[in-house]
């Protein structure tokens, strides 16, 4: 090996143990977790937490051949895919187990690459063994029992090595180049300490002036007046200087926050330069044969989205081997060059994003078995499934869960690689989708932001808090009249761009409640008009209700840390200019909730609106159960509810009553819902009088018969839902 393959060999390795590193400390933390006596919930998620970090580990360690790493994690992902299945259950023996598998893998990642003494392998040995028998369901107790291994917990926090050899990581070459202007931008800091110093003189001397005229007497008007007006034209001094700094201070900060970013930049390349082996020796390990072509290497992307793109691209590349590229024979049968071919593109795009295509000419995916496999997994259910399209179908393979493979191996099978794709890509701000062409192939295709440093946001106001879209994914804002919003499906929806687009109150999405003693809500005054904004991940686009769009922010995002990982519909937090500290919305889990939140927000819209009606509505029904729940419904929403027990009842009451609404049923004694319709609208002082007819007679007939009473609804109890009953009568009053 010459001096430069021995190079790239320790960067590698240094790499890698940084990374591992991370694995083995979360890992060891879900262990401890585990030991706690955690709700079922909470235990179902540090379980699946632990899963994805072995998992992850072991394809780490399987890229760099270190298979001492990779065999412990493979019988660890069993067992802990085994709990996550409810085929074992915990218990205090199991844990020590773990506690001491979390004391090897700390010893395996700190000697990677190390020659280790034969008593570690020995014992390594029978942890692996021992982990095997246990996920292959053989008594869990009576195996440890059995086993000489114990659960020494002291090792449990061991350090790991400091004398690690620094990686493309931790330490980046950076031409010279790159690091002149930032010299000549420091020197510049200089003119910013001298003008800060200027103004600040300037501002003592306004001091003193106003110490002054409060601490003398002014002989006269005249001479306050003089001295006022010098004041005043010392502050308007002031103030044009420091609008003047501003912009020169703005450009200064634009300039060397931009070559900082310059400075972070890494060509793809050094993300990319272990993948050829890897995807060779995968493809080996299978019996088949693949390589990988990759164009683009010499765009520079932030050196931490690089770091965060490693595992997807890991699990796409093993997804596009292991289910996407056929065996030498099989692809000779169908007329395809005997070698598999895997391309990634990376093309830059507008507004600093740089897209990535990940192409295989494989098999291409089945959906069919993506759509069994998500029923069996019940990720979905089978009614559910049938309505999705081809394109929301074959995007269930990114739910966790969720796998095609026949059987599980160690290479898939598990259905969390392609979730795991997903996530990692959600949280460095940009998004996932895929295609597919049975026999020809698949694409998968990133978008992401060439830097994580700063991006626009559109700040947006609902129930007094505010929140920030980030801009890239914003494709509109916009003001609509409130009758624009239609119900279509029980789900509010608007036209714009030549499209139907759901709209969903973000409030709700978010569960924020109008907070008390904040004024009047927006849904309570008279204002025409609502604001929206429309945001659009993977080719779908919702509509968002809020109460205020107020501007166009640059801003910077925090992360919310380790402790609020997890926050739904979150992804950061910005601070603005006043001090005030905004959350950012996560565009994919916030569009996956709304989909949720939109099978329901026209009925709580209607609730919401409902309540500002002051009149009363008459419910007619000889069904003691039909009238309680109609009576119930309308309660709920806010109405003045009376009822009656048939039409002649409800008939004497409209006459004598200050009614806004009837509901009716049809089929009642003494007079029917058609007799009280047309009663109604043949008396001059009640015949404007809206009527909504519910019944059980869906003929067409019957319908035709209620149209000419003058029944202003007809809703079918067959097909009753409450929302349409909601929608309909807050159209009507």
């Amino acid at each position: 090996m010459d001096e430069k393959e021995l190079e790239f060999k320790k960067r590698l390795q240094a790499t890698f143990k940084i990374e591992a590193e991370e694995h083995a400390r979360a890992i060891s933390a879900g262990i401890i977790e585990l030991g706690k006596n955690l709700q079922p919930e909470t235990l179902k998620k540090v379980v699946e937490s632990v899963f994805r970090e072995v998992h992850t580990l072991k394809g780490a360690a399987r890229v760099m051949n270190l298979k001492d790493i990779e065999s412990i994690c493979q019988p660890l992902e069993s067992v802990f895919s085994a709990l996550k299945c409810q085929e074992i259950t915990l218990s205090p023996e199991l844990c020590g187990l773990f506690h001491k598998v979390a004391d090897t893998i700390f010893q395996l990642v700190a000697s990677a690459g190390a020659q280790r003494p034969g008593q570690y392998h020995l014992q390594d040995r029978e942890l692996i063994k021992l982990l095997a028998s246990i996920s292959k369901g053989t008594a869990v107790n009576d195996n440890l029992a059995k086993s000489e291994i114990t659960a020494d917990r002291s090792s449990n926090d061991i350090p790991i090595s400091e004398t690690t050899t620094p990686s493309t990581i931790n330490a980046v070459r950076i031409p010279v180049n790159k690091l002149d202007p930032l010299l000549v931008q420091a020197e510049e800091m200089l003119q910013i300490k001298m003008v800060l110093s200027q103004r600040l003189d300037e501002l003592q001397e306004i001091k003193q002036t106003l110490i002054s005229l409060k601490e003398k007497s002014v002989e006269s008007q005249e001479h306050r007046e003089i001295f006022l007006n010098r004041m005043q034209n010392q502050v308007i001094a002031v103030i044009a200087a420091f609008e003047r700094d501003q912009r020169l201070f703005g450009r200064m900060v634009d300039e060397q926050l931009e070559t900082m970013k310059q400075v972070l930049m890494l060509p793809v390349a050094s993300l990319l330069e272990v993948f050829p082996k890897f995807v060779h020796d995968l493809a080996n390990d299978q019996g088949k044969e693949a390589e990988l072509i990759i164009r683009g290497t010499e765009i520079e992307i932030d050196k931490r989205i690089l770091e965060g793109l490693k595992d997807p691209l890991i699990h796409i590349i093993r997804n596009c081997i292991d289910h996407g590229i056929e065996k030498t024979t099989a692809r000779v049968r169908t007329d395809k060059p005997p070698r598999g071919t895997i391309t990634i593109v990376f093309t830059p795009m507008e507004g600093r994003q740089v897209e990535i295509l990940i192409t295989d000419d494989g098999k291409g995916i089945d959906v069919e078995q993506v759509r069994a496999a998500a029923i069996k997994s019940g990720v979905i259910t089978e009614n559910k499934a049938r309505e999705l399209s081809f394109q929301d179908t074959l995007s269930l393979i990114f739910q966790s869960g969720v796998s095609t493979s026949p059987i599980i191996t160690d290479i898939s099978g598990r259905g969390l690689g392609l979730a795991i794709v997903r996530e990692r890509i959600d949280k460095l701000g940009g998004t996932v989708s895929l295609e597919t062409t049975p026999g020809a192939g698949t694409t998968f295709r990133f978008l992401l932001p060439l830097s994580l440093s700063t991006f626009k946001g559109v700040l947006v106001k609902v129930n007094e808090q505010m929140f920030i879209f980030p801009a890239v994914s914003v494709q509109r804002v916009m003001r609509v009249k409130k009758e624009e919003i239609k119900t279509v499906e029980n789900r509010e929806t608007i036209q714009a761009a030549g499209r139907v687009i759901s709209a969903v109150r973000l409030g709700n999405v978010l569960q924020i409640s109008p907070r008390k003693n904040t004024g009047v809500s927006v849904k309570a005054t008279t204002i025409k008009y609502i604001p929206i904004i429309i945001v659009s991940s993977e080719g779908k686009y919702i509509a968002f209700i809020v109460d205020e769009i107020m501007e166009e922010h640059q801003i910077l995002v925090k992360s919310l840390g380790r402790q609020l990982n997890s926050v739904n519909n979150i992804a950061g937090a910005a601070v603005l200019g006043n001090g005030r500290i905004v959350p950012v919305v996560n565009i994919q889990d916030l569009m996956k909730y709304a989909v949720v939140t939109a099978e329901t927000d026209s009925v709580l819209q209607a609730a919401e609106e409902s309540t500002l009606k002051t009149g009363k509505i008459l419910v007619a029904e000889d069904s003691i159960t039909s009238r309680t729940l109609l009576k119930n419904i309308l309660e709920a929403a806010g109405y003045h509810v009376a009822t009656a027990v048939d039409g002649a009842d409800a008939f004497a009451q409209v006459r004598s009553g200050d009614f806004e609404l009837v509901v009716s049923d049809v089929d009642m004694p003494r007079m029917n819902g058609f007799e009280l319709t047309t009663g109604i609208r043949a008396d001059k002082k009640i015949n404007e009088l809206p009527v909504v007819l519910v019944t059980a007679l869906e003929s067409r007939e019957d319908r035709e018969r209620g149209i000419d009473a003058g029944a202003s609804a007809y809703i079918v109890k067959s097909s009753f839902d409450q929302s349409n009953l909601l929608e309909v009568i807050r159209r009507l009053i």
